[in-house]
């Protein structure tokens, strides 16, 4: 990747309602923590703003397909930036506006307005998102400069739930606003927070999604580590993992034997996916405060081994 790289806008695209091809407009007012004005895909969430490498659109033309800007849904069309090959959290400067990655491609629950049309969307494997940090305008023409993302900026964290009566409203969660809690006490940024079903698909599925799209920092599920047979979170995590990383399981089993011994009885575990940590928790509140307690100090270093910033050199 190539931090010193910039490209020019060649469109700037928004469209009344979601799911439809885009139209392109003269100007657009970037506006922090929402998107762009008139914008049907504005809000207060993390893809605010969807970006595509114009050469990816030529490419797919060549093919004949022979569609317009904003045809695949992204709000701007960029000329010599490969976003795919940028990291989250790189930082995008164009106009006045500054910009923050926060996607990398994206799921296709339904099919959008040009895949009916003509068969294909390139937006979910090319396409990313962003957040709008600075307000400003930007208009066609504008040099977009991209520049890497901070290497002291926070951790990001996502903390999935796995409870069957819990996702279907039957139960309060207890366990994921503890782990949030002290997550953010710790400095982390927690990106994402939900309940799930004791489903491993489901899971294998979001694990992919956050360590893959989102370049999460640490996931941390809570559930679905015990002898039930409908306990299959260490069995959905593994499927997932690229390396294993057994002490951080090991040491919180080790831990919680000194609190109660049915602590052996957890089969959670730790994995690496690229360069997302994951590591399984107990379901009870109690169990999760006490096993965050014991690896977060320590999570710091393997975090920053993980993201480049740190060697592997031993503690003095």
């Amino acid at each position: 990747m190539n931090f010193n790289e910039t490209g020019v806008v060649k469109a700037i695209c928004i469209s009344p309602a979601r799911g439809t091809e885009k139209h392109t407009i003269s100007e657009g007012h970037f506006i922090p923590n929402f998107g762009i004005e008139g914008d049907a895909h504005a809000g207060t969430w993390h893809r605010q703003v969807s970006l595509l490498s114009y050469n990816k659109v030529e490419e797919f033309n060549k093919r004949g397909a022979n569609v317009g800007d904003g045809a695949f849904g992204e709000n701007l069309v960029v000329d010599g930036i490969d976003f795919r090959a940028l990291p989250v959290g790189t930082r995008l400067y164009a106009g006045t506006v500054e910009l923050r990655m926060t996607q990398i491609g994206k799921e296709c629950h339904s099919h959008c307005a040009i895949y009916h049309r003509v068969g294909e969307c390139i937006m979910p494997r090319e396409g990313v998102f962003a957040e709008v940090v600075k307000e400003g305008m930007i208009r066609p023409g504008d040099v977009m400069r991209v520049e890497a993302p901070d290497e002291n900026r926070p951790f990001t964290a996502a903390v999935i739930v796995l409870s069957d009566k819990g996702s279907r409203g039957e139960r309060e969660d207890l366990s994921g606003p503890a782990a949030e809690e002290m997550l953010k006490e710790a400095g982390y940024d927690v990106v994402e927070r939900f309940v799930i079903p004791d489903e491993p698909e489901v899971l294998k599925h979001h694990l992919i999604r956050l360590a893959d799209s989102r370049q999460v920092d640490l996931v941390v599920t809570s559930g679905g580590t015990g002898f039930s047979m409908r306990d299959q979170t260490p069995e959905a995590t593994l499927a997932v993992a690229d390396r294993n990383a057994p002490g951080i399981a090991e040491y919180i089993r080790m831990k919680s034997m000194q609190i109660t011994d049915r602590a052996m009885l957890s089969r959670g575990v730790s994995v690496i996916r690229k360069k997302t940590l994951i590591v399984n928790l107990p379901g009870s509140p109690k169990a999760v405060k006490e096993s965050l307690g014991f690896i977060l100090g320590a999570l710091d270093h393997g975090l920053k081994i993980l993201r480049g910033t740190a060697s592997e050199c031993a503690r003095k």
